[in-house]
C-alpha cells in the first residue's frame, strides 16, 4: 500500500514563497513518477509540475513555469518550491505517484496514488 503525505501549505501574501512537501511510503524510487496537482474551488485539478525520468528535465504546467520548482530530495520524498505567488494559485496541493510515461505525465489519471491535499492560500 502506497501513502503520500504532504505538508508545507498555508496562507501567504502575493509574491511570497512556500514549499511543500511530499513523502511517500510502501512503493518508492525513481522508477515511479512524483507529481504535484491542485484544484481549487469549482475548478478541475490540474497538474502542477512533476519530475522527469532519470536525467531528464522536469515537467511543469505553463501557468507555473519559472516560478515553482519540483525536487526529489531522496527516494521517498518530494519538493514543490514556490515562488512569486499569485492569488490565482489558490487551491489545495495534492501528490501524487505514478508511472514514468511522459506522455501521461499531465494526466491525472494516469497516477495511481494521491495524498490528502494541502491547501495554499494566496493574499492579494
Amino acid at each position: 500500500q502506497v501513502q503520500l503525505v504532504e505538508s508545507g501549505g498555508g496562507t501567504v501574501q502575493a509574491g511570497g514563497s512556500l514549499r511543500l512537501s511530499c513523502v511517500a511510503s510502501g512503493r518508492t524510487g525513481s522508477g515511479y513518477r512524483m507529481g504535484w496537482f491542485r484544484q481549487a474551488p469549482g475548478k478541475e485539478r490540474e497538474f502542477v509540475a512533476c519530475n522527469g525520468a532519470s536525467g531528464g528535465a522536469p515537467i511543469y504546467a505553463d501557468s507555473v513555469k519559472d516560478r515553482f520548482t519540483i525536487s526529489r530530495e531522496n527516494a521517498e520524498t518530494v519538493h514543490l518550491q514556490m515562488n512569486s505567488l499569485k492569488p490565482e494559485d489558490t487551491a489545495v496541493y495534492y501528490c501524487a505517484q505514478g508511472l514514468m510515461i511522459r506522455a501521461l505525465a499531465r494526466t491525472p489519471s494516469s497516477y495511481s496514488y494521491w495524498g490528502q491535499g494541502t491547501q495554499v492560500t494566496v493574499d492579494s
